[in-house]
């Protein structure tokens, strides 16, 4: 049987000494894309911050590979290989497409596997090749969304957490966003998704995981909860 790749236990967090976590357990296995959903401020956010190192847990503990991160700095668990792109996008917005690619790779010293990574996500995403002399913030939201995960893939990350990865985009963009998603977790990226479109969400992912109030309130395969009524009337107004 295999082991987790990222195993969630008991987790407590917040801010300020705030609990806005109570008891999270959650895991992801090698090759999976897993979704957490719920409505705005249920906790999200927080738990991928906590699992990234960005927020540190007051209770419970976080292992990845097999390994305690829990108290690790964020710049420590990115280099074992969990990559975080936070919602909102968080782009350089007067840098290239080019140099916030290669800033995603910045614990890669061989500039020659930064320039066959940045080759390897052009060909996933054309668009940003096309813009790779522009500024980031000449780009449409769609467009600084791919390079938000395209920067995020640069560190060739064994887990990708994408938070709210639909924000602000339109309907037909946020389609294409969970296609590219399926895509990269097809060609074999874990991937740990946080998304408040629930339906959107768990048409892509294996598992979901539905948090309310900072706490996990249903979770299992992705088809099953879909196809709850109870799930369905609570967060998809069917």
């Amino acid at each position: 049987m295999a082991e987790p790749i990222l195993k969630v236990s008991s987790l407590y967090a917040g801010y300020d000494g705030v609990p806005v976590l109570h008891g999270i357990s959650l895991e992801v296995m090698p090759g999976e894309l897993v979704a957490i959903v719920g409505a705005n401020g249920a906790g999200k956010t927080t738990t991928m911050r906590t699992i990234c190192g960005l927020n540190h847990p007051i209770k419970g503990n976080i292992i990845f590979e097999g390994m305690d991160i829990s108290h690790l700095q964020a710049h420590k668990i990115l280099r074992l290989g969990i990559s975080y792109v936070p919602e909102g996008r968080r782009l350089f917005p007067k840098l290239s497409v080019e140099q916030n690619l290669a800033l995603g790779a910045y614990i890669e010293d061989s500039k020659q596997e930064v320039d066959k990574r940045k080759e390897e996500l052009y060909e996933i995403f054309p668009v940003l090749k096309a813009r790779a002399k522009q500024t980031a913030e000449t780009l449409s939201g769609g467009e600084q969304q791919m390079l938000a995960i395209a920067r995020g893939l640069m560190s060739k990350p064994k887990l990708l957490m994408l938070d709210e990865m639909s924000l602000g985009l339109m309907p037909s963009m946020v389609e294409k966003m969970m296609e590219i998603i399926t895509d990269i977790n097809k060609k074999g990226t874990t991937v740990l998704l946080v998304e408040q479109m629930v339906q959107e969400a768990l048409e892509i992912a294996h598992r979901g995981y539905i948090i309310q109030n900072g706490r996990i309130v249903h979770s299992g395969y992705a088809s099953e909860l879909l196809e709850s009524e109870e799930v369905r009337k609570a967060y998809m107004g069917m």
